[in-house]
């Protein structure tokens, strides 16, 4: 079978998570050619091995190699969103889903999203493109996680959540049912929501509790 040449965005914790899916797909499967990472010359020099990748260069080096899939492995969403301006709109992007994830058919995942070891998902989902779902997490039904969201280890979310573009969710967190977590927002570690989440805000605690909020547009200069 023929595999498709990748790279990953980013070297950090989460870009070598990103790696363990793609070698846990290719044990079961071989489908992608890792071919290693992009990164900022800050960062890291080509060359230099991540765990036993390369580092291939900047975004220069993906103009030269337009045939290639991407799949950004930067945790923070909104460094994610911008790294994806970066690129071209002919762009093709990795979905990856790692073989333990249990999902069922009725679901709709958008592009270059990653769902790591352990997470568990309903019926009736809808992630967007760019989603991170970090080990172990669990979503209900007639879930909608729009773009670039991401969820750290051990979130449970409950059916009928909406959580809106670009939000982070920490490790541990709990969402109940019915609820919408506002774009742009940060629920802390360990939070328990019961009610809505205000967009641009951050909300810690059982329950949780804004004690943050930022101007609307953030998230396109702060990091």
């Amino acid at each position: 079978m023929a595999t498709n040449p990748l790279i990953i965005l980013g070297a950090g914790g989460f870009a070598r998570e990103t790696l363990d899916v793609v070698d846990a797909i290719n044990a079961v499967s071989p489908r992608w050619d890792m071919l290693g990472f992009i990164v900022d010359g800050e960062y890291g020099l080509p060359g230099t091995l991540v765990n036993d990748k390369p580092i291939l260069g900047d975004f220069s080096w993906l103009q030269q190699h337009p045939e290639v899939y991407i799949v950004c492995g930067v945790g923070a969403p909104e460094i994610r969103q911008r790294m994806i301006l970066q690129l071209s709109q002919s762009s093709r992007f990795a979905t990856l889903i790692h073989p333990s994830a249990v999902l069922t058919r009725w679901m709709k995942i958008g592009d270059g999203t990653i769902i790591t070891a352990g997470c568990i998902l309903s019926n009736q989902i809808t992630l967007g493109q760019h989603v991170h779902l970090n080990l172990d997490c669990t979503i209900g039904h007639d879930v909608v996680l729009e773009n670039f969201v991401s969820l750290a280890p051990g979130v449970h979310v409950s059916g009928n959540v909406h959580v809106e573009e670009g939000s982070y969710i920490g490790t541990g967190a709990n969402i109940i049912e019915k609820k919408t977590i506002g774009a742009w927002s940060i629920v802390g570690a360990g939070s328990t929501v019961v009610k809505n989440v205000p967009a641009n805000t951050t909300v810690v605690g059982i329950p949780a509790q804004v004690i943050k909020e930022r101007s609307v547009g953030w998230h396109l200069h702060e990091s």
